[in-house]
């Protein structure tokens, strides 16, 4: 092999490509030439016509249709293409603009889909001292299958001086497995009352009569005035109750977390229906109130406190004394 490798790089070095096609042309015509050999010795016999079309000419002719036909192809091909790719895509339909401060977003009917109670009987209660009673507001709604319940308990307003407090309890049948998260629905419950959260710190649990709840440092804002408030979130586990809300301190004295554990103790059911497991978990509950945080009675409302009052004082014993008992034995003697 080493000793054959010159001559056959040699040989490669002086290959004519052009000249092996003349080459093989050539070799081609001789074979239509000894094709048509016996074609002309036919007709000789036959003493046909002749026909004067020369071997060269038809391999020629032949090389020409077939080139056209590969060149008609060819063209075909790349204008089936470039009509693809130049036809312009369809334009996309123009979606209509949906005004957000005046226009409700559609939601499908089910567990977010609710209905408005007019005129509500009030399944829960607060009572504190901090809550002015004169600003209480009550709104109520339904779920269209009736699994759900929702109570909004307002006091008082964010552009008030006044200790404020807005207190969302919704009475579920069955848990939602699906929850969101703290931030998320801390937005989503203040734009529906047209807030804005302005700051959000991050939240911790407190202890209540109910549970832990989580609770955080927030500022919101109306548009016209912000405030510092605790924002806080309870969800339904064991017992079928979820609230959430904000609860902001008076002018003067900041809410602190201690008030928001009183008012949550603080809340009492009036009437549950036939709700048994709701009854039966706020009576479960009833033994975790914090020792400081007991409603107040009528007495603290100025009423002048009797022993007939939880908080009044138990009323002394009368007693005779010894003396006494002998000087009433005693009868007056007869002069």
């Amino acid at each position: 092999m080493r000793a054959a490798w010159p001559a056959l790089r040699a040989r490669l070095a002086g290959f004519d490509p052009a000249r092996a096609l003349i080459r093989f042309a050539d070799g081609v015509e001789v074979a239509f030439a000894a094709l048509f050999r016996p074609i002309a010795i036919l007709r000789r016999v036959l003493r046909l016509p002749a026909v004067r079309l020369t071997t060269g000419l038809a391999w020629r002719g032949l090389a020409a249709a077939a080139g056209i036909g590969l060149a008609a192809t060819l063209v075909t091909g790349l204008s089936s293409q470039s009509e693809a790719t130049i036809t312009p895509p369809a334009e996309p339909q123009p979606r209509p603009i949906r005004d957000v401060a005046q226009t409700a977003r559609t939601t499908p009917a089910g567990r977010d889909s609710w209905i408005e109670i007019s005129k509500p009987i009030a399944m829960f209660s607060l009572e504190s001292p901090d809550l002015d009673r004169a600003t209480m507001a009550l709104e109520a709604r339904r779920s269209p299958d009736g699994s759900r319940r929702e109570e909004l308990l307002t006091f008082g307003a964010l552009t008030d001086p006044k200790a404020h407090l807005a207190l969302r309890l919704t009475v579920e049948a069955a848990q939602d497995d699906l929850s969101q998260p703290f931030i998320v629905a801390l937005v989503r419950a203040a734009a529906a009352r047209a807030m804005s959260v302005q700051r959000s710190g991050l939240p911790a649990a407190i202890q209540t009569r109910f549970g832990p709840v989580e609770a955080a440092d927030a500022t919101l804002s109306d548009g016209h005035a912000s405030r510092a408030c605790i924002v806080f979130r309870m969800e339904s586990g064991a017992l079928p109750l979820a609230m959430s809300g904000w609860w902001c301190g008076a002018e003067g004295k900041p809410a602190d977390r201690r008030q928001l554990v009183c008012l949550i103790d603080r809340l009492d059911l009036l009437n549950a229906g036939e709700d048994r497991a709701l009854r039966t978990a706020f009576a479960r509950t009833e033994l975790n109130r914090q020792p400081g945080c007991v409603t107040p009675r009528l007495s603290a409302t100025g009423r002048k406190v009797s022993w007939l009052d939880a908080d009044g004082p138990t009323p002394a014993l009368r007693t005779k004394t010894a003396t006494a008992a002998v000087a009433g034995s005693r009868k007056p003697e007869k002069r």
